[in-house]
């Protein structure tokens, strides 16, 4: 199965895959120093190949990537 690719605004590429009906996953591709998001997908397109590259931006804007979590080390003092 091929996956959506396009390149965002700031020149990374991103592979868009469709994960259920309401969730697809936008993930970075070689190069691409981003982190993978899930994002819900637009209720008026099921198929990611006929959304435009501003509509995704706009998907890709509306996520946040996951924070990482700062957890103190035990073995630091």
């Amino acid at each position: 199965m091929a996956y959506r690719n396009f390149r965002d605004r700031d020149g990374h590429t991103w592979e868009v895959r469709p994960r259920s009906r309401s969730t697809w996953s936008l993930e970075p591709t070689a190069g691409n120093p981003g982190r993978a998001r899930d994002v819900d997908s637009p209720g008026y397109e099921k198929d990611p190949f006929e959304m435009s590259v501003e509509e995704l931006q706009r998907l890709l804007d509306s996520s946040k990537p996951p924070k990482p979590r700062d957890v103190k080390s035990p073995f630091k003092d």
